[in-house]
């Protein structure tokens, strides 16, 4: 897998943010606008954070371009997500470290590896949930009510009772129905998105596309959900982790045997049929070091 695939997700469960949905297979859908109420806005682009409360703003590049265009947000601990836009159309790009100040900054590809700054703004974020960020689509996790793994969320969580018995439904139908792609992993460019209807058409996918299946699976069933990028040992991975009442966060981890908590990251424990050797290197916090979070 190459190290451009360095661009992925943890999995949060939060049911303290979010209406209880009392064991049924409701599709929750949280909404993300565009609202015109606080924006910087420059001939060739707009940063729209009219609700940044709510863990993300809304990007759109408004001139056509065939050049490469570029957004950065720094965060409150200076760490700084690189997104490539598209073309004139609104991207959620989440903000994903908690309150205080980030930096949104537009770049337009000038020439070679040079970029030029189109447009930028800093903002001060208060977020109104913890979780906020967690629990919408953003470019990564991009979804809606019609999205074909949405939709199977809703069919195989109909008897779950809890959260919990959402994340074994979901972890459980992802690593048998899903393969790993060689193909594409050997192929994929760095700005690669998941296409969730694509990958559960194809069912197969590489590690980004694992993990976005599960995340907007989860976020649609009101499961709050982190993306998280970093490392496993020396490669760069993806992976989900989930937050529970009771236990809180569990690093790379889902619900995944009935009995008890386990670290398990679906690529590999689909790659590997749940070996013993495997479940017991995922099953060690210390092989993973996150990175991002989406």
């Amino acid at each position: 897998m190459k190290r451009i695939l360095a661009v992925f997700l943890i999995l949060a469960l939060a049911a303290s943010s979010v209406p209880p949905l009392k064991g049924t297979a409701k599709t929750v859908i949280y909404p993300t606008n565009a609202d015109g109420t606080a924006i910087k806005d420059s001939n060739q682009c707009v940063i729209d954070y009219s609700n940044a409360q709510d863990g993300y703003v809304m990007v759109k590049y408004k001139e056509s371009t065939k050049k490469t265009i570029k957004a950065q947000v720094e965060t409150p601990t200076n760490n700084k997500y690189t997104y490539t836009l598209r073309h004139s159309a609104y991207e959620v790009l989440p903000l994903t470290e908690g309150n205080g100040s980030y930096k949104i900054t537009v770049y337009l590809n000038v020439s070679g590896n040079s970029y030029a700054t189109v447009v930028s703004e800093t903002i001060d974020v208060k977020l109104s949930d913890q979780f906020a960020p967690y629990i919408r689509p953003n470019q990564y996790v991009n979804y809606k009510a019609s999205t074909k793994v949405v939709k199977k969320a809703a069919s195989i969580t109909k008897s779950a009772k809890t959260d919990i018995a959402k994340v074994k439904k979901v972890y459980n139908y992802v690593i048998k129905n899903y393969k790993y792609d060689k193909k594409k992993a050997k192929t994929v460019k760095n700005d690669y998105l998941p296409d969730l209807n694509q990958i559960y058409k194809k069912k197969k996918g590489i590690c980004f596309d694992y993990a976005a299946v599960m995340t907007a699976m989860l976020r649609s069933q009101g499961v709050p959900t982190k993306l998280v990028i970093g490392y496993t040992g020396s490669v760069y991975h993806a992976w989900v982790n989930v937050y529970s009442k009771k236990k809180g966060w569990i690093t790379g981890a889902i619900y995944f045997n009935g009995k008890k908590w386990k670290l398990m990251d679906p690529t590999y424990a689909s790659t590997a049929k749940s070996s013993k050797s495997i479940m017991k290197y995922i099953g060690n916090a210390k092989n993973y070091k996150a990175k991002y979070s989406y």
